[in-house]
């Protein structure tokens, strides 16, 4: 969930060159929550209420449950506001649904706050982490705090690195057809995990 009370898209607006494209944001501000649910249609692209609702869930990991009651009426007040699109498709099991995606303009002030709040948000991350981890620590006797500390410590790295694997880079990474490890030398021609073939000889003279 976005960090802050609310995230005023003010300055953002006028500071964007293609004011045109902004002519249908009637909504200056954005609830935190708001701004969750349109991160979440700009990763899933076009996605129904249904769904929305379930990644969610999934993204609140329990500490706060999506419900149809309150996820709809932010849809529809961010379609009129000029944040979202709104299309009917059929439904493989039954009637049209509708799917949401991101309107031009709605996307382009998402990435415009995520970009000018990134470092922010970060930091802000990495101080919740480390005071959170310090006080379940704390909340331990004594004699079992220098083993919770090793879990926790293992918890933080197991999640940075699905954090760091679940980033898009930008590049294909190679992978053995095999056993799907990454292959982290590009020249390699034999998987280091199980062995099998992944390049040609004459790939690695190219």
């Amino acid at each position: 969930m976005w960090l802050g009370k609310f995230l005023d898209l003010e300055e953002d607006l006028g500071k964007v060159i293609k004011k045109e494209l902004f002519r249908d944001i009637k909504k200056r501000k954005l609830t935190p929550l708001e701004f969750t649910i349109i991160e979440s249609i700009f990763q899933a692209h076009e996605i129904s209420g249904y769904d929305l609702i379930q990644k969610l869930d999934e993204h609140f990991a329990g500490t706060w449950t999506a419900s149809s009651g309150t996820v709809y009426p932010i849809l529809s007040k961010l379609k009129a506001n000029g944040f979202l699109n709104i299309r009917e498709v059929k439904s493989p099991i039954g009637p049209l649904k509708k799917v949401y995606s991101l309107t031009e303009a709605g996307e382009e002030i998402l990435k415009r706050k995520v970009n000018v709040n990134f470092s922010k948000q970060v930091e802000f991350i990495e101080n919740f982490l480390t005071e959170l981890a310090s006080i379940y620590i704390e909340s331990f006797d004594e004699k079992f705090r220098d083993e919770e500390t090793k879990s926790v410590l293992e918890t933080l790295e197991e999640t940075f690195n699905r954090v760091l694997q679940n980033i898009p880079t930008g590049r294909a990474l190679n992978r053995c057809p095999n056993c799907d490890s990454e292959i982290e030398n590009s020249m390699a021609l034999f998987c280091a995990i199980c062995g099998a073939q992944v390049r040609a000889a004459d790939d690695s003279k190219k």
